[in-house]
């Protein structure tokens, strides 16, 4: 709590503002790597979501063709603050 004196003598007292973040959950695709596919979420994400303070990978998975895996899929769980 901060405390600030007012120029008639009395103590005000101030709470400090609350963060409040909030998560979105997407799954990122590349056809390189899984490291890949979370990079493209968040690159997504940026253009048009402010403040992300930090990502949280959830689970992996890919896709596969002709026996080959064709793309990398990562999900991910995106923080960012709720602007006051």
């Amino acid at each position: 709590m901060v405390c600030r004196i007012r120029p008639d003598g009395t103590v005000e007292r101030e709470r400090p503002a609350v963060a409040v973040i909030k998560t979105i959950d997407l799954v990122g695709v590349s056809s390189e790597s899984w490291r890949d596919a979370a990079d493209q979420a968040l690159k997504e994400a940026s253009k048009t979501i402010r403040g992300i303070t930090g990502m949280d990978i959830l689970d992996t998975a890919c896709n596969v063709a002709d026996g080959h895996i064709s793309e990398y899929l990562t999900h991910v769980r995106i923080k960012f603050r709720i602007e006051r």
